[in-house]
């Protein structure tokens, strides 16, 4: 019963660890979303940069980490090219999703292209381009906290490095939330609460994913959901962040993606660093 007991205390202590680390990673988005309104609300070469470097970050992580990660995942069920092909499919199918999600889930605004330059056409764009990359980055948040939860109770070193890697990316996409909602509507508590409110799914991820699919989550699932979270990122980048990126002076939106992508490059080593293996 004694050794039950401190078995038991061990589980919970573990548990309460990942949850924490997890936790706290999310929390970053929050940083992030405090960052976002830092300078002028008029400052576009500022909004650009911040918009630019989120979408350097997705980017990155979608091609080279998470779509690599996904092939991967699934061809340990399904060998050769069939791996290949579903996880393809199913990055599709993200950009797909945000596609319906696009036409019927947010408001859009049909005026012509000579208002365009109206104000408030403007803000009306870039709040919705705000909330649709709260939505994006709140889905991909669910396995990622997942994946900061497993590796936390498999090993703890383990756990932190993830953790403070996707902290450090969730701080870049905190800004990618609230910057745009902020610039819109000069809301700090509304582009703040976005930002917090999308990282917090990062630890929802984790409870879920431990209590209600780890007798169900296996490797055909989870890179399955890690290819459709991709194309969701990819789709974001491409039809939102991009394009209000390059709404600054010259091309500071082009170098801030540059600094995006050189940055999750840094993370990615972090977060491979400490390798299952080598543990």
């Amino acid at each position: 019963d004694v050794y039950k007991r401190q078995g038991i205390d061990m589980e919970l202590e573990n548990l309460i660890v990942a949850f924490i680390l997890t936790l706290l990673a999310g929390l970053a988005m929050g940083v992030g979303g405090l960052l976002g309104f830092i300078g002028s609300r008029k400052n576009t070469n500022f909004f650009s940069c911040s918009v630019g470097f989120a979408a350097g970050v997705m980017l990155y992580a979608a091609f080279v980490e998470i779509l690599p990660e996904s092939m991967e995942s699934l061809e340990q069920m399904f060998p050769g090219v069939k791996g290949k092909l579903i996880a393809s499919g199913a990055f599709f199918g993200g950009i797909i999703f945000m596609l319906i999600t696009e036409k019927f889930c947010l408001p859009h605004h049909h005026d012509s292209h000579h208002h365009i330059h109206d104000s408030k056409e403007k803000d009306a764009s870039m709040y919705r381009m705000g909330i649709m990359t709260a939505i994006a980055i709140a889905i991909h948040n669910f396995p990622e906290g997942f994946a900061i939860f497993t590796s936390a109770l498999k090993d703890t070193k383990l756990g932190i490095s993830v953790a403070v890697a996707i902290a450090i990316h969730n701080v870049a996409v905190g800004i990618a939330v609230s910057a745009p909602i902020y610039y819109a509507t000069s809301n700090k508590k509304k582009a703040f609460g976005a930002a917090l409110l999308s990282g917090m799914s990062e630890p929802l991820g984790a409870l879920l994913g431990y209590w209600v699919l780890k007798d169900y989550l296996d490797d055909a699932i989870f890179g399955f959901v890690l290819a459709i979270v991709a194309g969701i990122m990819v789709y974001v980048s491409l039809d939102e962040l991009i394009p209000s990126a390059q709404k600054g002076d010259n091309h500071i939106g082009t170098y801030a993606l540059v600094a995006g992508m050189f940055v999750m490059a840094i993370t990615c080593l972090l977060y491979t660093s400490p390798s299952p293996r080598d543990a």
